[in-house]
């Protein structure tokens, strides 16, 4: 059985949470939402990364809001490996504002997967938040970005969301098993199942 670990980072000024996720038997991982508002946040990262003895294989956005992709840079320049997001919305990190941009890009779409070690995430295309948002599912954890919250959901009033293509999207999550647990970008984790009961925008489609 494969087993994944991870580690949660609270980084950023709204907070963000920032995943470092590895293969607990090769120790290959990825970095998830690095969305450093400040370079000395990486510290702690680089530190854990350095002491758990990982390697680095993808840094991976769920959607290109600034709080989430700010850290690309920093962390693409420590580890040199590429930065994977949605094409939708790859357009965000031409727009970092004092801010190394990524030069090494991977275009993601529905149905891909994300390997390191003997550890595998599909990536779902869940637009709503934004043309290009994604959440990473295996058969125990997804990723969700600002998809799905613990009892809400992303914001569908910026120029790039879409009230409708959420509303589909949620549909899509309303599939998948009870089992899974969720780990949001912002606030706590929480399980698939208890989001179907209790989360107004899954149980009021």
């Amino acid at each position: 059985m494969i087993v994944m670990h991870v580690e949660t980072f609270t980084v950023g000024m709204l907070p963000t949470n920032c995943y470092v996720v590895n293969c607990t038997e090769t120790k290959e991982a990825i970095i998830i939402d690095p969305g450093l508002s400040l370079d000395i946040e990486a510290q702690p990262i680089f530190n854990y990364i350095e002491k758990e003895l990982l390697t680095i294989k993808f840094i991976v956005n769920t959607h290109g809001h600034h709080d989430h992709i700010d850290g690309d840079g920093i962390m693409q320049k420590k580890y040199v490996v590429p930065v994977c997001i949605h094409d939708s919305d790859a357009y965000f990190l031409n727009r970092l504002e004092n801010r190394d941009v990524p030069i090494d890009v991977l275009l993601l779409k529905d149905g891909d997967s994300v390997s390191f070690g003997k550890a595998c995430l599909k990536v779902m295309h869940t637009s709503g938040h934004t043309r290009g948002s994604i959440c990473l599912v295996d058969d125990k954890f997804m990723f969700s970005g600002d998809t799905l919250f613990a009892e809400s959901v992303g914001r569908t009033d910026f120029a790039e969301s879409s009230p409708e293509d959420m509303s589909i999207t949620l549909q899509k999550l309303k599939s998948l098993p009870d089992v899974l647990l969720v780990y949001p970008g912002h606030d706590e984790a929480t399980l698939m199942g208890k989001e179907k009961r209790a989360n107004p925008f899954l149980v009021n489609l």
